[in-house]
């Protein structure tokens, strides 16, 4: 009984922390993530399927919990049935996000191209988007997607002579208190310029965004190990409930 309560408990906090994670990819106004969030259906929608899966979890720890404390074999095999859907779900989606790689890092170069393209600081429609957008350069330490020349695309920059430049990328220490719109250069050769005059990162934030996924990699490859391993032992564990439960029926059975 003991290892039922506690099996079914971890079932509780993992539907809770996809449940969570469903919820903060919606509500988070200030990283990569919100970018991809507002500029992306696909992403929302993921978003509202984990939310789903996160509850559907929660619910299926309670039934199972429900249904292996009374001995209710319908309950177990539908814990087992929907553990087994969400766990191949997994694994689906996996396969995908790997074999379309690169289709997605085109999604993403063409977001953050379309973005940079169309930053305007005094639209107020997309703040939350572009300033999530400056929120990443600055944290990146970034400019651009694939470096600060995506920005010779901007249309104000270039109504400008490129004589301004994004604050968001700055390197220098007089630009560390504005970290959004643009700023002014300060000795613009001609009333001309390019990014190469401007004192901005390098980097751009596609390299940025590739190292912090290959730093966490391991991290995100235990979590997805440890969500799998803990719904094949509820699989494994209703499956040996059941069958125990079918053996006392039989034995309960009076003999003729």
């Amino acid at each position: 009984k003991p290892v039922i309560y506690i099996l079914f408990l971890l079932f509780q906090i993992l539907g809770a922390v996809i449940l969570g994670f469903g919820i903060w990819i919606l509500a988070d106004k200030t990283s990569f993530i919100a970018v991809l969030q507002m500029s992306s259906p696909s992403l929302k929608t993921a978003a509202y399927i984990l939310i789903g899966v996160g509850a559907l979890t929660m619910l299926m720890g309670f039934l199972g919990c429900l249904g292996a404390v009374n001995e209710i074999r319908c309950l177990l095999g539908l814990y087992f049935t929907c553990l087994m859907v969400i766990l191949i779900t997994q694994v689906a989606a996996g396969l995908v996000i790997y074999f379309q790689k690169e289709t997605l890092k085109e999604e993403l170069s063409h977001i953050a191209g379309s973005l940079i393209e169309n930053y305007n600081p005094s639209n107020d429609d997309k703040r939350n988007l572009q300033d999530a957008w400056d929120y990443v350069q600055a944290q990146i330490a970034c400019c651009g997607w694939t470096g600060a020349k995506d920005w010779e695309n901007n249309e104000i920059l270039i109504n400008q002579s490129m004589t301004m430049y994004p604050c968001s990328c700055s390197n220098s220490s007089k630009d560390l208190q504005v970290d959004s719109g643009f700023c002014n250069l300060d000795v613009p050769v001609n009333s001309t310029a390019t990014y190469a005059d401007w004192p901005v990162h390098e980097q751009g934030c596609m390299d940025g965004v590739e190292k912090w996924l290959k730093d966490n990699l391991g991290v995100i490859l235990g979590v997805c190990t440890g969500v799998a391993v803990i719904e094949l032992l509820g699989m494994i564990l209703s499956i040996s409930l059941c069958k125990n439960i079918h053996s006392e029926d039989y034995t309960k059975v009076p003999k003729s």
